[in-house]
């Protein structure tokens, strides 16, 4: 039975049992604690725990999760995947756990051809919570388990909490058990992986609060409605269905793991660390399709890095397998192919998937190239030290700065005959993930609490009238002070104010939120902020700067015109860049993210080089040539189907609702699903100018642009530089550029001649400096102020040469210092019989940094020393000479 059909026959079994369909949510949450959807319950948080009312008593669907915090497993279990699709049925206040155990059953145990799984009830096994007696006797009452295999574990496995206050309640797993041959007889207490978790029914029946832990906590009560959530991990139940022994050779994903197979020549199967590589290539090849399908592109923070590090990941897995060059066009085909029925949108948007992906490699396999390189200096060094290991730090260093696998760096040490200090590695590592993890703490700490906008969000959604209105009248449905909900707020306080209506724009969509006013009867609210802390509810941000407001007056939103007005410009400005760069460059110049606010815009887009002065140039006079050409903007609501039918564009990562809202600048030619505010037509635009264009990524460029009154204004300060320009140079407007560059020339090679003065000077000092040697301890020593040096490499190249007119069989050091640019520099050499002395370059160059106020080291037969106080050089190498004699 092939995965998709798994998923099918699920979808249609809760149909026909009353439940709503609801479409996979993206694997990009909006959730500020998560990077990603990590499990199935993630869309539906805000309707579990009361905070939205839900749309619907009872769903079900089918939703792509991303889960890394165990991804060094992937391979060496059976069922530990990144990418993983959960099952799940929902109900919200409707059935409870007869329910929910009747529904499971009769699924999972259903003959095949009326729409079930088919499983064998004998190979069933049934946990609940060792407390939770009806579900153990409706287990009894719906199934034909026999009671020992209906087994009581305690919360560590079967309760359900988040850790913090609010919903939890106990659970019930469903286990196949794989049969003897794959482990010891006892059922799932023996935690055995003979017995694989196919489906977990959570009961949220309880409040609790005093959270001391997990698992410890005080239940203060049941909850006024009880909800279900479940899930079933479809690539278990697809590799127990197809019969195989795990989720890597499942109809998803083994053609990705042939095709790794075919690439690298070796057997799968063969070999017990092959085979650990082969599932990570076909599990991070599938993982990272769908998080760029999703939108998410490689960087090195945030979802870009997690996309980034399983590219990586898989790339070293193929080098580990042999193939040392590139294979992402041949393995991402096969993941593209096996998961389009599923998916669609792999294959349609596959030219622009694959592009990012292959970018990536192209860009790893050169760091791999850089990386080897310096191992290889750090192997020759250690070895020319008469060392045996390198260092943990080294190795540390290539992995975080240079992204260089430890694999790697263990296998090339290894054939060098070499070993590294793993112990050093490892704990700077545990301390990156400390760091991580206290970050991500601090993160979380500092997250709302939206449980705050519970009542006023079942009151109903914050009706946005600002499409028409500039003003509108309200009430004040609650005010909240520091957090905690408030019946008034006085003058000079800052406060959040929930109204029934508001003509204010809540940021969203790349567009910021607008600016205005709230008046009442006696006093007037500045609008600092306008959000929306959960779905459908519209929180403003005011200081009381007249007054006393309270919660049920009357209340009259006032938009700033002439700032919305502006701001409407800027959006639509951006809505006629985005198309005239499709215009220009193509359907793959796709969006990855705006910002709109009152007189400027900033557009990304995916694209993998920077574009050229002629490209710009056609792109703005494309997009000017639509505000000249007074193009209708009109907006339409119809559902997100009939949207993407009629072509619209919509923001990848972006939450849409059944219902959307369209807008078309032009007809076809500009049409996305967007909720931002508008022109009337596009000449109300005024003028786009594009000042500037730049990466934000290995495969994003970043335009931006001034619109309206500010591109006016902007043009009119470059006309005034150009008048002042021909003035001073008296040279014609036309001809201005070449004589710019004229001059820019001459003095390009006047500095030169400095240059070449300033450094024959330094030379012509060589035999004083020669002679200035002095004795100091069992080395000779050359300390010497320059004065003023074009540069660092000129001190560095006269150090040398006296270093080397000294003789090679001198122990010398020599310190020379020097003014570069304004800040001081020492420059350190010693010869082979000096460092055979003890003198070394770079401690000397970090004594002479302490006394100029800054760092400094390098190697020992040469370093280099700097600093902020110029005026200390003295003290500097009077330090050198000093360290010197006490050798």
């Amino acid at each position: 039975m092939k995965t998709a059909e798994i998923a099918e026959r699920y979808l249609d079994y809760f149909e026909k049992k009353g439940h709503t369909i609801v479409p996979s949510a993206s694997l990009v949450t909006d959730d500020p604690a998560l990077l990603f959807t990590v499990a199935g319950m993630v869309p539906f948080i805000p309707y579990l725990s009361g905070d939205v009312p839900p749309p619907y008593p009872r769903a079900a669907d089918v939703q792509k999760c991303i889960r890394t915090n165990d991804i060094e497993e992937v391979g060496k279990t059976p069922r530990h995947g990144t990418f993983f699709q959960m099952l799940g049925n929902w109900s919200f206040g409707d059935y409870f756990k007869d329910g929910a155990i009747a529904f499971a059953w009769d699924f999972l145990t259903g003959a095949e051809s009326e729409g079930g799984l088919g499983f064998d009830p004998k190979d069933l096994w049934v946990t609940v919570y060792e407390e939770d007696d009806e579900a153990r006797e409706l287990w009894l009452k719906h199934s034909t388990l026999p009671d020992e295999r209906i087994q009581r574990l305690g919360k560590d496995t079967n309760y359900w909490s988040t850790g913090l206050p609010g919903p939890a309640g106990p659970c019930s797993e469903i286990f196949f058990d794989r049969g003897p041959a794959y482990g010891i007889d006892g059922g799932p207490a023996t935690d055995d992986d003979r017995y694989v978790e196919i489906w977990n029914l959570v009961f949220m029946q309880y409040e609790i609060a005093d959270v001391r832990s997990k698992y410890d906590f005080t239940i203060v009560g049941e909850l006024p409605n009880k909800n279900i959530d479940t899930g079933m991990g479809l690539e278990r139940v697809a590799f127990i269905k197809q019969g195989v022994d795990n989720m890597y050779e499942t109809d998803q994903v083994r053609p990705v793991l042939d095709k790794a197979v075919e690439l690298s020549g070796k057997t799968y199967g063969a070999d017990h660390e092959d085979d650990v590589r082969f599932r990570v290539i076909a599990d991070h090849v599938r993982s990272s399709l769908m998080l760029l399908s999703d939108g998410v592109t490689p960087s090195n923070d945030g979802r870009g890095y997690i996309l980034r590090r399983l590219m990586r990941r898989a790339i070293r897995s193929m080098r580990l397998l042999g193939v040392d060059g590139p294979s992402f066009a041949e393995l991402f085909a096969a993941s593209r192919d096996a998961m389009k029925e599923a998916y669609p949108i792999v294959e349609t948007d596959y030219a622009r998937l694959s592009q990012y992906a292959l970018a990536e490699e192209a860009t790893f396999l050169r760091t791999l190239a850089a990386g080897s390189e310096l191992l290889d200096e750090s192997v020759a060094l250690t070895k020319t030290t008469g060392g045996a290991q390198l260092s943990g730090a080294q190795a540390f260093l290539l992995h975080d700065t240079y992204g260089f696998p430890i694999d790697l760096t263990l296998e090339i040490v290894e054939e060098a005959g070499l070993t590294v200090d793993r112990g050093a590695f490892d704990t700077l590592m545990q301390e990156q993930r400390e760091r991580a993890k206290a970050d991500a703490r601090s993160r979380k700490g500092q997250l709302a609490d939206t449980s705050v906008y519970r009542d006023f969000r079942a009151q109903g959604e914050t009706v946005f009238t600002g499409y028409t209105e500039l003003e509108t009248g309200s009430r004040v449905l609650g005010i909240l002070v520091g957090g905690a909900s408030v019946d008034r707020a006085t003058q000079g306080q800052i406060a959040e104010v929930i109204l029934a209506e508001t003509a204010l724009y809540a940021e969203s969509g790349g567009q910021v939120a607008d600016k205005g006013v709230i008046v009442g009867p006696g006093w007037e609210l500045e609008v600092l902020d306008v959000q929306k802390p959960v779905p459908g509810l519209v929180s403003h941000t005011v200081e009381v700067t007249t007054g006393e407001v309270a919660v049920g007056e009357a209340a009259t939103t006032v938009v700033d015109a002439a700032n919305r007005r502006a701001a409407q410009q800027a959006h639509s400005a951006t809505h006629l860049v985005h198309a005239a760069l499709r215009d220009t460059l193509g359907r793959s110049a796709t969006q990855a993210g705006s910002l709109n606010r009152a007189g400027y815009l900033r557009f990304d887009f995916s694209w993998g080089q920077a574009l050229s002065s002629e490209t710009r140039t056609e792109i703005e006079e494309i997009a000017n040539n639509a505000v000249r050409d007074n193009l209708e903007v009109t907006t339409r609501i119809m559902s997100l189907d009939e949207a993407k039918a009629a072509g619209a564009m919509a923001l990848f990562g972006e939450k849409y609702g059944e219902t959307v809202r369209m807008v078309d600048i032009g007809g076809p030619w500009s049409r996305e699903l967007c909720a931002g505010t508008h022109v009337g037509s596009s000449a109300e635009v005024g003028l786009i100018n594009l000042v500037g264009e730049s990466s934000v990524g290995a495969s994003n460029r970043r335009v931006e642009a001034l619109v309206g009154q500010d591109a006016f204004r902007e043009l009119a300060a470059e006309r005034a530089i150009v008048s002042q320009l021909t003035s001073s140079l008296k040279t014609p407007r036309d001809q201005l550029a070449t004589r710019v560059a004229e001059l820019a020339a001459s003095l390009k090679a006047a500095e030169k001649r400095i240059a070449q003065f300033e450094a024959r000077a330094l030379a012509d000092r060589l035999p004083q400096l020669v002679s200035a040697a002095v004795s100091a301890g069992p080395v000779q020593v050359v300390a010497e102020a320059l004065g003023a040096a074009a540069s660092a490499d000129d001190v560095r190249s006269l150090a040398l040469q006296v270093r080397d007119r000294l003789g090679a069989d001198t122990a010398s050091v020599v310190a020379l210092g020097a003014v570069v640019g304004e800040r001081p520099v020492v420059i350190v050499a010693t010869s082979e019989p000096a460092r055979a002395a003890g003198a070394k370059a770079g401690v000397f160059a970090k004594t002479a940094a302490a006394a100029l106020g800054g760092g400094g080291g390098g190697r020992d037969d040469v370093a280099q020393g700097g600093g902020t106080d110029a005026a200390a050089l003295p003290t500097a190498l009077e330090a050198i000479r000093t360290a010197a004699g006490g050798l």
